[in-house]
Order: structure tokens, then C-alpha cells, then sequence
């Protein structure tokens, strides 16, 4: 099936993370295509580094435990959508998400966002802005449930995580505004294209992966 065009304005998406409410709009958030579009864009460029340069891989032991054994078969857009529609988390719980990956990067730089450890980075950093921004909230074992991990292996994340940040989860509002900006911006480039076709290459690639491993499997059984 092919998605409808994806067309979002930096003034569009400004009114949705100052005004969105769950409880009257069943869309999802516009802000989370905007941070799928960033992360994918990030991945592509670490990959990219890793090919030419050894010494871009992640060598932070301690990083690693966001290491998934398998690569997810789930794209960041999915995963988002998967996060928001059983969570309801609101999207200033996902700028904040935001700010906490980039201090966590900047806090480690040897940590590079791949495919392998992109999504249970994504669950734990989401997780904890939500305990930051909202005043309820889900239990750590129905987080982990919506993202496909066990609780024990979540509240290590967690703990991981508050620790390789330094517990520096405090976000002012000219620090969410900075942020908000910068995702404005990203979206000012292009119109909103660059976001749709980001999303659209991800859907393909992935599609490629899956069409691979089928056709993988069905070798190993005629042998």
C-alpha cells in the first residue's frame, strides 16, 4: 500500500507540540515523523563512517548493553507510532526524548546510533522523559512489554542510562525551545519532502531486508 504524502510546515508542527491533545485528536503527533526523519538521517551518516573508519564503531563497553543480539524488524517511524499508541505519551515527552539522546551522545562520545541499539535506546530515553514530563504514568513492565523487552532488561537500561547521562535529565524551557526550533528547521528544509522520502527509503530498505531473509530461509530448506 502506498502512504499518503507527508506534509508538514514548521508552523504546523510548532501548533501540534504546543497544542495537541490526545484526548480530542486520534493522529499521531507530527513530531514523531520529524524525529524518525533525524534518527534515520543519523544512522545513514554512522553507517556511512563506519564503512570508512574502523575507529567510528561504538567502543564504549558500557554503551553496548543498549546492543540488541538481533536487529529489530521494525523501522524507527514504526517503533515510534508502536510507542505512542499504547503509551499516549504526549509530543513534548518526545523533544524531550530528543534532548536526553543528545546529551547522551555528547556524554559518550564513542557511542554511535545504529540499527542494533537504536530501538532500546529509543524505549528507555522515551520512558524516562515521560516520567520527567507527564504527571502519570505507566509502570516500567508495561513499557518494556510495549517495547518488546522484559522488565528487568528495561530497569537496566534505565539505570544505565541515568548513569552514562550523569542523572542530567533537567530541561528548561529555553533548552525545549532551542529544540523545538531545531526540529522546526529540520522540517523548513524542503517543505516536509525530505522528511517523506527519509521515511519512504527506510520502508523500502527494510522491505529489501525481509524480501532477503525470506528468500535466505527457503534456500536453507531446500538444501
Amino acid at each position: 500500500m502506498v502512504s499518503s504524502p507527508l506534509t508538514i510546515s514548521p508552523r504546523k508542527l510548532r501548533s501540534d507540540l504546543y497544542s495537541y491533545s490526545y484526548q480530542n485528536d486520534a493522529n499521531t503527533p507530527l513530531v514523531i515523523s520529524v524525529l524518525a526523519s533525524l534518527i534515520e538521517r543519523t544512522m545513514t551518516r554512522n553507517e556511512r563512517i563506519a564503512k570508512n573508519c574502523k575507529w567510528a564503531l561504538t567502543k564504549d563497553f558500557r554503551s553496548r548493553v543498549f546492543d540488541c543480539h538481533e536487529t529489530p524488524d521494525m523501522t524507527i517511524q514504526s517503533y515510534l507510532e508502536r510507542i505512542f499508541r499504547y503509551t499516549k505519551a504526549g509530543p513534548s515527552v518526545y523533544v524531550v526524548a530528543y534532548v536526553y539522546i543528545d546529551r547522551f551522545c555528547q556524554a559518550n562520545p564513542g557511542f554511535r546510533i545504529n540499527a542494533r541499539n537504536v530501538h532500546r535506546l529509543l524505549i528507555t530515553t522515551i520512558m524516562v522523559a515521560s516520567k520527567y514530563v507527564e504527571d502519570t504514568n505507566y509502570r516500567n513492565s508495561y513499557f518494556a512489554r510495549v517495547g518488546g523487552l522484559t522488565t528487568n532488561e528495561l530497569n537496566n537500561l534505565e539505570l544505565e542510562f541515568l548513569f552514562l547521562m550523569g542523572f542530567k535529565l533537567h530541561v528548561n524551557v529555553s533548552v525545549f525551545e532551542s529544540y523545538c526550533s531545531h526540529l522546526e528547521r529540520e522540517v523548513s528544509i524542503g517543505g516536509g519532502y525530505q522528511i517523506e522520502r527519509a521515511l519512504r527509503c527506510a520502508e523500502e530498505i527494510k522491505s529489501r531486508q525481509n524480501e532477503e531473509r525470506r528468500c535466505n530461509h527457503l534456500a536453507r530448506i531446500m538444501l
